[in-house]
């Protein structure tokens, strides 16, 4: 089983952009599907994106689509969440998550195996 660190979250404003990474422990990362989730306080865990174990598939929130993009660099076992466009409602714990099912539906469906400890954004309007 992976363990999970992510980083890159911080204080930005509007319009701005971020990047988050996640560094896996682990040898077996690249076989790994891999997604991001975000919280605000108060509300349910939700789903932002996920993408398959060789980065060829990637699925997307409604919400995020088109402005966030998750890719993977199995080499360094990394995922990444680039953030463009930010909006003050993107504010939000981001967490990563792993699982070794191989399905992104595992992830879609926020029941994945490994979390992160998570990583704060806050966008300022």
């Amino acid at each position: 089983q992976v363990q999970l660190v992510e980083s890159g979250g911080g204080l930005v404003q509007a319009g701005d952009s971020l990047r988050l990474s996640c560094a896996a422990s682990g040898r077996t990362f690249s076989s790994y599907v891999m997604g991001w989730f975000r919280q605000t306080p108060g509300k349910e865990r939700e789903f932002v994106a996920a993408i398959s174990w060789s980065g060829g598939n990637t699925y997307y929130a409604d919400s995020v689509k088109g402005r966030f993009t998750i890719s993977r660099d199995n080499a360094e076992n990394t995922v990444f969440l680039q953030m463009n466009s930010l909006k003050p409602e993107d504010t939000a714990v981001y967490y990563c998550a792993a699982d070794s099912s191989g399905r992104m539906s595992t992830i879609v469906h926020g029941r994945p195996e490994t979390w992160g400890q998570g990583t704060q954004v806050t966008v300022s309007s």
